[in-house]
């Protein structure tokens, strides 16, 4: 059997993309804002997996909501890009992954 491809890593995989989406959108954001499409297409590029567009969508409207992320319109084009909030919850969550790698290594 494959060790790729066991239950218990496609849950994993699962738990650390679709359902941590806002991490990689906000990766994506936080050198230059863009529209949806393009969140989209670079998280494909960037991180090998390709979340559906609605899922994009509605953790995009919950992000503007909670403040982590900002709306604005550029030459007719709906744009998003990272608040100082977005940029300080993000941070912040890196640094949570990366205490709980160490004690997960250790």
């Amino acid at each position: 059997m494959d060790l790729l491809k066991t239950k218990a890593l496609d849950r994993l995989r699962r738990k650390i993309t679709i359902e941590t989406l806002w991490l990689y959108i906000i990766s994506v954001l936080k050198d230059e804002p863009t529209y949806a499409y393009e969140v989209k297409v670079r998280i494909r590029e960037k991180f090998g997996f390709n979340p559906t567009t609605i899922t994009l969508y509605v953790v995009l409207y919950r992000l503007v909501k909670e403040g982590l992320l900002e709306v604005f319109v550029d030459e007719g084009v709906k744009k998003y890009k990272v608040t100082r909030k977005g940029e300080n919850t993000y941070n912040n969550a890196l640094k949570m992954i990366n205490e709980l790698l160490e004690k997960l290594r250790s």
